[in-house]
């Protein structure tokens, strides 16, 4: 019993003390007040694409943050839209923030990853269905935001991603807070109907699903392994393995 918990902490703690290495000694973001949030370029101009959009993007988090977490959001445009919506969920004003930022930009230095992308009539079947959770997710008065456990950004990305099951997109280990049960429940079907969940507050959990793998959450910090696409699921460090893609 003693020599589990021992490996258990270990796999826990190590890849966060690699992340903490690599964070002080790489990083060089500077200031996140004049911190670049510029696009990245991952979008292409409205006026050259007019099919429907939808990605979810994540960026490492400011300051020491970035050694355990991601910051997510969602952006949208219907077919023939002059303009992309960004949703992000922050810590500042109303929480819920509509293009508070260019749609594909770097969240203060990060550049953002694709976490999903759907193009296309899929696209703009499932738009209306992300703008209601939008509308209607109840986490959004002044003060309600809370970095840890949550409800924090990953949490309002994963109410969406509940919500639109077809999306089959799976927020990385590093997405801390998208563990918090904000609907209240402690256990339920995980949102691709294919496993189970148990949440104790967001604190500590288990999930097992085949498309969600198996993610231990201990204190946030999520340890598991994904049997379908191959790939180990890191605290702090992420994905090693085959990417989440549909």
């Amino acid at each position: 019993m003693f020599k589990s918990a021992a490996i258990f902490l270990v796999l826990v703690f190590f890849p966060i003390g690699l992340s903490a290495g690599r964070y002080w000694l790489g990083e060089s973001r500077g200031n996140w007040q004049t911190a670049d949030r510029s696009s990245a370029g991952l979008l292409p101009l409205p006026s050259q694409h007019t099919e429907a959009i939808i990605r979810v993007y994540g960026a490492r988090t400011v300051r020491w943050k970035a050694i355990f977490a991601i910051h997510t959001w969602i952006v949208v445009k219907e077919a023939n839209a002059s303009t992309y919506t960004r949703y992000d969920y922050t810590a500042w004003g109303e929480p819920i923030r509509t293009n508070g930022f260019a749609a594909d930009a770097r969240w203060f230095g990060a550049v953002p990853e694709t976490i999903a992308a759907v193009d296309g009539p899929e696209a703009s079947r499932l738009i209306p269905k992300i703008r209601q959770v939008v509308e209607n997710y109840k986490f959004r008065a002044y003060g309600d935001y809370n970095a840890w456990p949550g409800p924090n950004s990953n949490t309002f990305v994963q109410a969406v991603l509940d919500a639109v099951p077809e999306l089959k997109t799976v927020l990385p280990p590093t997405a801390i807070g998208k563990d918090y049960p904000y609907r209240g429940e402690w256990f339920g079907l995980t949102p691709s109907g294919t496993g189970a969940y148990a949440s104790a507050g967001g604190y500590f959990g288990l999930t097992i699903g085949w498309v969600e793998g198996i993610e231990i959450n201990f204190l946030g910090a999520v340890l598991g392994l994904d049997i379908r696409r191959p790939a180990l699921k890191l605290p702090g460090i992420g994905r090693l393995g085959l990417t989440a893609g549909i």
